[in-house]
């Protein structure tokens, strides 16, 4: 369950330490070289009566604290000689457990407790050594623990917002049992990361390719910081960027003192091979390849007088994790899904913000003085407005939709709406009905609007605006932009949805 894997080591690191994610096979040897102050095992869909993933039994011998939630719980039962079985009570959503022992991860919580619940199987027989701590009336182990081995075991999620004390619970674990120091400061893990860098390239010259999203940014900013003219920043237009998105994008990094900063203008080699295009996965290859062709001429013509190294990308945690990646991966172009660069490039792979969630870099690239409206800008996709408009891509469509998107956001930041969402934007879809403007008929686009709340991407919930909000964006976009006259609000969760439409 990747979502409550992220949400953990969020709620790990809010607390001010460091928490890395690991996959069920990684050896104990790889978790030992990590010298770990203690281990969570997460949720998942798995169950361990049909084959579900089982980590290495040594992990109990490291001598160090083991909290499993849910999953993680029923795998300590499995694992260490109690007994899990699938029950036909059912746990899911919001339940009252009772505390039996305000022990351990459970100290300070009080004798009822509302916390979250998702699962079918559950332990039925504790192993040796182990108390009940937690029940419900249908789940009479909901919490166990062997205090002496430092083990603990809870069948509710402490990590989502239901659980009312959940974070008091991850503290104790933390900070009670496992004795973990503060390690995560944004400030320190600035400093610490433009140290790393200065170490990592030495005398190396790098380039790295700016989206406009702030990942790149702020990558490209933690270098400048580390290296400074040894950084070659490179910034494709493609002729499908949002509006004013080479200017501001430009004017905040030379405001940081970058010299090396290239604009290329490739829009008209964008739009002419999107003509005629229609299925989505083709426009995504059309505008990768392109992508890769511009920036490798780019190091052969302007750059060819520096002696590039390194290619940086502004990948961050989340991307790491969902793809089982290292530092170590071949030179690939992250905003445009990953392209590799030609092998005889021979360039090395640097991520700044590697170890980092969206918001950590935010808050990082506050620290390190980027403009705000720069830092807190929504996430772009590396084919732009080409996967926002539905079908062909037309000058005239781009033309439409990029303005449609700009009213859009300049309503949100006017109504103080703009930073409660994760991600906003407007689409455009192929076709064209029938509506009045004065005593005219007219025949013109549909736009529809996506504002989704998020923590990573991976799930999202459509954003409930006020609806006098949105009347008045929907106004605004019909009044201020020539081509439209009916507008949307798409109220789809992801899954089923996708955030974007393409």
């Amino acid at each position: 369950m990747e979502d409550s894997l992220h949400l953990i080591a969020r709620r790990v690191r809010d607390l001010g330490v460091k928490a890395e994610i690991l996959h069920g096979d990684t050896t104990v040897a790889e978790i030992q070289a990590l010298n770990p102050v203690g281990v969570i095992l997460s949720g998942s869909p798995h169950s361990v009566l049909e084959g579900g993933p089982l980590p290495d039994k040594r992990v109990f011998e490291l001598g160090i604290p083991v909290l499993g939630i849910c999953y993680g719980h029923q795998l300590m039962a499995h694992l260490l000689g109690g007994k899990v079985q699938n029950k036909e009570n059912k746990e899911f959503g919001k339940e009252v457990v009772s505390i039996k022992k305000k022990t351990g991860i459970l100290k300070g919580l009080v004798a009822k407790e509302v916390v979250w619940f998702s699962h079918g199987d559950q332990a039925t027989k504790l192993p040796k050594g182990f108390v009940i701590t937690a029940s419900t009336k249908t789940c009479a182990h909901a919490g166990f623990a062997d205090e002496k081995r430092r083990f603990f075991g809870i069948q509710f999620h402490p990590e989502v917002t239901h659980t009312v004390h959940g974070k008091k619970i991850i503290s104790n674990f933390i900070f009670g049992i496992c004795k973990a120091k503060k390690d995560w400061d944004m400030k320190s893990v600035a400093k610490n990361i433009i140290a790393d860098l200065k170490k990592e390239i030495g005398d190396g010259h790098v380039v790295v390719g700016i989206s406009g999203g702030v990942d790149s940014l702020v990558a490209a900013t933690l270098l400048y910081k580390a290296i400074g003219n040894r950084l070659h920043a490179v910034f494709v237009d493609t002729g499908l960027l949002r509006k004013g998105e080479v200017e501001s994008v430009s004017k905040s990094l030379r405001s940081q003192g970058f010299k090396n900063l290239h604009v290329i203008d490739a829009s008209e080699m964008f739009l002419s091979r999107l003509v005629g295009v229609i299925e989505p996965e083709e426009k995504r290859k059309i505008i990768g390849h392109s992508f890769v062709e511009v920036f490798e001429k780019a190091l052969t013509e302007e750059l060819k007088a520096y002696p590039i190294g390194y290619l940086a990308q502004g990948t961050i945690y989340p991307d790491r994790v969902e793809s089982a990646s290292t530092s170590k991966h071949s030179s690939k172009i992250k905003s445009h899904h990953n392209l590799t660069l030609p092998e005889r490039m021979k360039l090395k792979i640097v991520e700044p913000v590697k170890d980092l969630y969206k918001d950590e870099v935010r808050r990082v690239g506050e620290e390190l003085g980027l403009p705000h409206a720069l830092v807190w800008r929504h996430p772009f996709p590396g084919p732009g407005l080409a996967i926002r408009i539905v079908g062909e891509i037309t000058p005239e469509r781009l033309a439409i939709l990029r303005e449609a998107d700009a009213v859009f956001t300049e309503e949100l930041k006017l109504a103080g709406e703009y930073e409660k969402i994760w991600q906003s934007f407007a689409a455009l879809l192929p076709l064209k009905v029938v509506g009045v403007m004065g005593d005219a008929r007219t025949y013109e686009y549909i736009i529809a609007l996506r504002a989704v709340d998020s923590i990573d991407g991976m799930s999202a919930d459509w954003h409930k605006m006020p609806h006098e909000l949105l009347e008045k964006i929907s106004s605004a976009i019909v009044g201020k932009v020539r081509g439209v006259n009916r507008i949307l609000y798409d109220v789809t969760q992801k899954p089923p949805a996708t955030i974007e439409y393409e």
